[in-house]
């Protein structure tokens, strides 16, 4: 034993043997249930009990790496949902840090903790290290990291468990009711396909560019009837009285339409010779990240956009949507014309990781420089987004544009997984080893009052916060468990959620969260000094 405890010593030795040990607890089943990632944190704590420690710096640098991943992930979808309804997902955030502050509140009047005590036991349920700071900096009084330490391990756990378990205890089809919820990001209803028949005599004459039809939001014009003519609609196209015009749109912006221009009318919509409708998928590395208003194939190719699709949803065409690798693109034109524009968006090379380690490297400089910046909040001190909300934020705005300057940010899917999953089983083996020292000697004198008091702490937030995206605001089990981790700042959690399905709503739901919740708790950890 001796000997495999010198070998121990060496840092490198013991993260892979950490990372070893608990992926094999990871993968094992129990009645199919397993902690996944979760078993690298498990054993980390073990370790960490008997003395053995992994370095900060390791486990910061696998934190930033899983949340620059994250933000990445989720920045092309972040910002155009705040600013539709998404923003329900920050309201949550806050209702969950709120509910959590509240229940520590009376937590400590209940079982008559000191205020050190009861705020650190808050941050360490909510798994928020800048929370801890900030009650370490409101209390001046070290407590403040023994209640940390006790509540964080079932934090961490509580929060793992519940999101494994609830889906197979109710019995929910993921996908399923994905599709049937709300959805913040998807809740503007699927286009439709109409013709109208062109009466209003101020239309007769002017080209598609001059009656200017975008300020019809959704609308787009794909092809005009003139007789038994198909024309492809063009900036150039002229319209005449009579023509009958095919235009695909959301209902409320088709009927405004129809009653400037004309009437709806029925029309058999069977492609002529000349004019074809065709899906295609993007799945050019060149065009990833790009919007439809840089290709502008109206005007180079001749094609219009009509609808676009996203992991099975169907969408009105955005000129400033930006794609991602495996959109399904709705085109209208002539044969020649969508063959050649069907080959932009082929396959050009069989590149199957596109890490740009510059990239990725700058990224982080500049999110972690971000995070140490003050942020001054009148009567509150100062605080800083942290390794954590730094990379995040700079994350969520590079990936929101995909390229800025010499940063290029679209990597393909099974790059950003490699990425993210590093970077999560190495913030896991560091925040295990510290959690697990001394933990066992703080409950023996402390007592069993704090790991209760941590449980509530823990448990009520996460009920509450559930409940409150189910039922409040009708969203899909996926959104809300992805809200639930970002407004309980729970990284594993998130690692989590990601396992249960294929898809990247988790992240965005957590990564609109998580801000929102990271900044309130901070407040909310020197807020309470004042109620205690």
């Amino acid at each position: 034993m001796e000997v495999i405890a010198s070998y121990l010593e060496e840092p490198l030795l013991l993260l892979f043997v950490i990372l070893f040990l608990g992926s094999i607890l990871g993968q094992t089943k129990i009645k199919g249930l397993s902690l996944g990632t979760s078993g690298v944190l498990l054993v980390a704590m073990v370790f960490g009990h008997f003395g053995y420690q992994i370095s900060a710096t390791v486990q910061n640098l696998g934190l930033s790496l899983f949340i620059v991943a994250v933000g990445l992930q989720a920045g092309p979808r972040f910002f155009r949902m705040m600013r539709s309804s998404g923003v329900v997902f920050g309201i949550i955030g806050l209702l969950i840090v709120l509910v959590a502050a509240v229940t520590t509140v009376i937590v400590s009047k209940l079982f008559h903790l000191s205020p050190a005590l009861s705020i650190g036991l808050m941050t360490g349920a909510l798994t928020s290290t800048p929370g801890l700071a900030a009650a370490l900096q409101a209390t001046n009084d070290p407590l403040a990291s023994v209640g940390y330490g006790i509540a964080y391990p079932f934090g961490v756990i509580a929060v793992v468990l519940f999101v494994q378990l609830l889906p197979k205890v109710r019995k929910i089809d993921l996908m399923k009711d994905l599709h049937e919820k709300v959805d913040p990001v998807r809740n503007e209803g699927s286009p439709e396909v109409i013709t109208i028949e062109v009466t209003n005599t101020a239309i007769n004459k002017r080209t598609l560019k001059e009656l200017g039809f975008h300020r019809y939001k959704s609308v787009v014009i794909s092809r005009v009837i003139r007789g038994n003519r198909n024309i492809i609609a063009l900036n150039d196209t002229v319209i005449l009285t009579g023509d009958r015009l095919v235009a695909v749109g959301l209902r409320v912006d088709l009927d405004e339409l129809c009653s400037d221009i004309g009437e709806e009318v029925e029309v058999n919509l069977r492609n002529s010779d000349h004019v074809q409708l065709r899906k295609v998928t993007v799945d050019s590395e060149e065009l990833i990240g790009k919007s439809l208003r840089e290709l502008d194939l109206r005007r180079m190719y001749g094609v219009t956009v009509t609808r676009m699709e996203r992991g099975g949803f169907e969408f009105n065409q955005n000129s400033k949507w930006r794609m991602e690798r495996g959109d399904v693109l709705t085109l209208v034109s002539s044969e020649d014309r969508l063959n050649e524009v069907e080959k932009i968006f082929s396959k050009r090379t069989l590149t199957v990781t596109n890490v740009h380690i510059f990239s990725l490297s700058l990224i982080l400089l500049i999110g972690i420089i971000v995070g140490m910046v003050p942020i001054q909040l009148a009567n509150f001190g100062t605080i800083t987004l942290g390794v954590a909300g730094g990379p995040l934020f700079v994350a969520l705005i590079i990936g929101h544009f995909g390229k800025i300057g010499p940063i290029r940010a679209r990597y393909f899917q099974p790059s950003n997984q490699v990425i993210r999953d590093i970077g999560l089983v190495l913030f896991l083996a560091g925040a295990g080893t510290t959690a697990g020292q001394g933990l066992v000697e703080v409950v023996k004198a402390e007592g069993l009052t704090l790991v209760l008091g941590g449980a509530f702490i823990t448990i009520i937030p996460i009920v509450a916060g559930f409940l409150i995206a189910r039922v409040f605001f009708q969203l899909s089990v996926i959104h809300s468990l992805g809200a639930l981790c970002g407004g309980l700042t729970s990284t594993p959690g998130l690692g989590a959620v990601q396992q249960l399905i294929d898809v990247e709503d988790p992240a965005v739901a957590y990564a609109a969260a998580y801000p929102f919740a990271l900044i309130f708790v901070a407040i909310a950890s020197q807020l309470l000094v004042l109620f205690l």
